[in-house]
C-alpha cells in the first residue's frame, strides 16, 4: 500500500494553501488522505457534502489523493486507514501551541501515530479558510488564495459578484 498520511480539517472551504501543502506531502509520501471533518458543534459555511466535493475538483490532478469526510475521534479514523502520520500545516508559531497540544494527545490516544508539521509556503501562509470566508463576503477578490472551482462555490454561496 505504501506510506500514507492523513490531512485532517474542516477545509471551509479548501484553499490554494492546503493545496500547496498536500502537493509537498506527496513528494515524501506515496498517498495522502484528505479527511474532512463533520463537526456538527462547527459552524461551518459549507456542508460537509460541498466540502468533500469542492475538495475532490480541487484535488482531481492528484491521483494519489483520496478525501473522505469523517466524524469522531481522528486517532480511530487513521486507524481505519491503517495510515501512520497525521499531517498538519503551521502558517505562523500562532498554530505551534494548539497543534503542539493535540500531536501530544494524539499520540497518548494511539502510540503508533506521530503527527508531521510542515510550514505553509511562503505564497500561501497568510490565508486562512476563515480570512478567505470573510474576503468573499465582503466581495473581495480571492482567485489565487483559493482553487477556481472553490471562488466558484463561494460566490454562489455568498451570492455575490463574480471576481474579475
Amino acid at each position: 500500500m505504501g506510506r500514507i498520511a492523513v490531512y485532517p480539517g474542516s477545509f471551509d472551504p479548501i484553499t490554494n494553501g492546503h493545496v500547496d501543502i498536500i502537493a509537498r506531502c506527496l513528494e515524501i509520501f506515496d498517498g495522502v488522505i484528505v479527511a474532512i471533518a463533520d463537526n456538527a458543534q462547527k459552524k461551518s459555511l459549507f456542508t460537509i457534502n460541498e466540502r468533500v466535493k469542492m475538495a475532490k475538483l480541487a484535488l482531481q490532478d492528484m491521483p494519489d489523493v483520496v478525501v473522505e469526510s469523517f466524524s469522531g475521534l481522528l486517532v480511530d479514523y487513521v486507524k481505519k486507514t491503517n495510515a501512520t502520520v497525521i499531517l498538519r500545516g503551521l502558517r505562523a508559531t500562532s498554530d505551534f501551541e494548539y497543534e503542539f497540544q493535540m500531536a501530544h494527545m494524539n499520540k497518548n490516544l494511539n502510540r503508533k501515530l506521530d503527527t508531521l508539521f510542515m510550514m505553509t509556503g511562503k505564497d500561501y501562509f497568510f490565508i486562512s479558510s476563515r480570512t478567505v470566508k470573510e474576503v468573499a463576503g465582503l466581495g473581495g477578490d480571492v482567485n489565487g488564495l483559493v482553487p477556481g472551482i472553490v471562488a466558484e462555490y463561494l460566490e454562489k454561496k455568498l451570492k455575490i459578484r463574480p471576481s474579475k
